[in-house]
């Protein structure tokens, strides 16, 4: 938490019993606390995940990440993808917080990217998001894979959504080339655990 203070960073994400200890450990500080909803999977049902975001919102929460239905997404069940995510970007409206919707890339399409950027624009949600970082796939060799946030699908993302709608890439940003490069696909925030590694990096570019 404290390298988080040092290069005031937007938000740490955290799981949601963390909220209120982050909130006390950033208190005199700029940085938000963000809290994860459905996570990994997207598998709560949207009621509980409507209470998970209230509760985290009123422990100190000002920015909430969301992982859709993914079975319902890949299903095709539009219809309930919209609606539940329509009623926890509500939720975090009504209790002055902003929504990110993860859509956990590495499992879908690009017609699924595409409907889903499409949903959230006409949601109105703040950000969509690639990543939750646990998106592993099993591949032919048996083993797991986690890819995160690809030049092709987040240039997809910018491509089909609202131009109010931000993004945000997670999994793979771990260098300030990388940063740059995503910024340059239209990223306005990226989610790492190479915060300082990144930052120290911009500092020594800029004193040479």
């Amino acid at each position: 938490m404290r390298w988080r203070k040092k290069y005031d960073v937007a938000t740490v994400c955290v799981k949601p019993y963390a909220v209120s200890m982050s909130r006390e450990a950033l208190a005199g500080s700029k940085v938000e606390v963000c809290s994860v909803i459905g996570f990994p999977h997207g598998n709560s049902r949207t009621d509980i995940k409507v209470a998970e975001t209230i509760q985290a919102i009123k422990d100190g929460s000002t920015e909430i990440d969301m992982v859709i239905n993914i079975g319902k997404a890949l299903g095709g069940q539009w219809d309930y993808v919209s609606e539940e995510i329509k009623a926890i970007n509500d939720s975090c409206i009504d209790h002055h917080a902003i929504l990110k919707v993860i859509f956990e890339t590495d499992y879908l399409k690009d017609e699924h990217i595409i409907k889903l950027c499409e949903i959230c624009s006409e949601r109105k949600v703040a950000f969509i998001k690639t990543s939750s970082g646990y998106g592993f796939v099993k591949q032919p060799n048996g083993f797991y894979s986690y890819t995160g946030a690809t030049d092709h699908n987040l240039s997809l993302m910018r491509a089909y959504s609202a131009p109010e709608v931000q993004i945000k890439a997670a999994g793979g940003v771990r260098t300030l080339d990388d940063l740059l490069r995503v910024r340059a696909l239209g990223v306005t925030r990226i989610g790492t655990a190479a915060t300082e590694t990144i930052l120290e990096d911009a500092k020594r570019r800029r004193y040479r």
